[in-house]
């Protein structure tokens, strides 16, 4: 197979595959109106990444459970239950929703192979099930029915890994034993385009979205920048009619997202560089100078920025106030905030 005939079969033969099966189900009315279901979450409620704010619509997260379990789900067996937190400074996952009450799915989307998932998601599940059982009497002898979970990492990372890993909670264990009386698994699955997995052809939504992103990755391999790479996906992505409605229904809060989506992956990497201990309050810090400053560049209010970002306005004025005094140089305004409150004040917050 040649090179041109490759790359179409992976930019194209899944949506043409999907297509097929959309042709043949009429949508239903919620889907076609996804406002009129009370269970909807507006993108702006949900303040995350464009993966979080595309399956955070129901119709789409229908779409994504049928395709991982081969159920017929429709949008209003959608509720939505992911936790709210402060960007990456608190502690949530990505995208969390019940199916029809008796499935509960809590996934992340990453671009980086975390092992310590399990761990995280158990954490997760934790915070969910007390936001979802907060009026029940759990000391009761009736048993109290609980919505099966399921834990799903959504990977689309520049390193190679296969299309799908099952992480395991007990592989963290000090003390291992044949049988674990505490397991956790998370179904681990690549969605890079190049891949080619399963669900890019079973899931418009999610082909939809890698398909964009690997536009945003190629140009940035040309060279260009990251404003210019995701200007130019969006154009691709109307001009072909792939993701067209997500983008141009969301605009310039789409750059926004992303912007936020790729520094996330740079905060992971300065925590990494600086060490577990003060790296991550540095490491904090640092890319919460850099958001600030990106967004202080484009003419953003304080107050704007703060609203976006779910950060407290006092921080994001101190870090506006060492913007002026120092000057557009992120550096500099880490060295004037670095030795102050702010540092403290950051892991106080979550």
């Amino acid at each position: 197979m040649t090179e041109e005939k490759l790359e179409k079969r992976l930019l194209e033969e899944p949506r043409d595959k999907q297509k097929e099966k959309l042709e043949e189900k009429p949508r239903s009315k919620s889907a076609e109106k996804p406002n009129n279901n009370p269970k909807a979450l507006s993108n702006r409620e949900l303040k995350s990444d464009v993966f979080t704010a595309v399956f955070s619509e129901p119709e789409n997260a229908a779409m994504l459970y049928t395709a991982l379990s081969g159920e017929e789900t429709a949008p209003e067996d959608i509720e939505i239950a992911t936790l709210e937190g402060v960007l990456f400074l608190a502690r949530k996952n990505d995208l969390g929703f019940l199916v029809k009450d008796r499935v509960l799915v809590i996934s992340e989307h990453q671009s980086t192979v975390n092992q310590n998932m399990p761990l995280r998601s158990i954490l997760y599940y934790g915070r969910t099930m007390e936001k979802l059982l907060k009026n029940q009497d759990l000391y009761r002898e009736k048993l109290i029915p609980i919505p099966t979970p399921e834990f799903y990492l959504f990977y689309n990372g520049s390193k190679p890994v296969p299309d799908e890993i099952v992480l395991k909670l007990s592989d963290a264990y000090i003390a291992k034993t044949q049988e674990p009386m505490l397991e956790l698994k998370v179904k681990m699955i690549n969605i890079n385009l190049p891949v080619g997995h399963r669900l890019l052809g079973e899931c418009m939504p999610l082909y939809e979205y890698s398909w964009f992103i690997e536009q945003v990755r190629r140009y940035m391999e040309d060279g260009m920048n990251r404003d210019t790479a995701v200007t130019l996906a969006i154009k691709d992505c109307i001009r072909e009619g792939i993701f067209a409605e997500f983008v141009t229904k969301h605009g310039t809060e789409v750059e926004n997202m992303l912007f936020t989506q790729f520094n996330m992956d740079d905060a992971l990497a300065v925590r990494y560089e600086e060490g577990l201990e003060d790296g991550i309050e540095r490491g904090e810090l640092r890319i919460l100078i850099r958001l600030v400053c990106g967004k202080l560049q484009k003419g953003e209010s304080a107050e704007k920025i703060a609203a976006d970002l779910l950060v407290d306005e006092k921080e994001i004025a101190r870090i506006c106030e060492a913007y002026l005094s120092c000057g557009p140089e992120e550096s500099a305004v880490y060295e004037k905030l670095a030795g102050g409150k702010l540092a403290g004040n950051l892991r106080g917050s979550e």
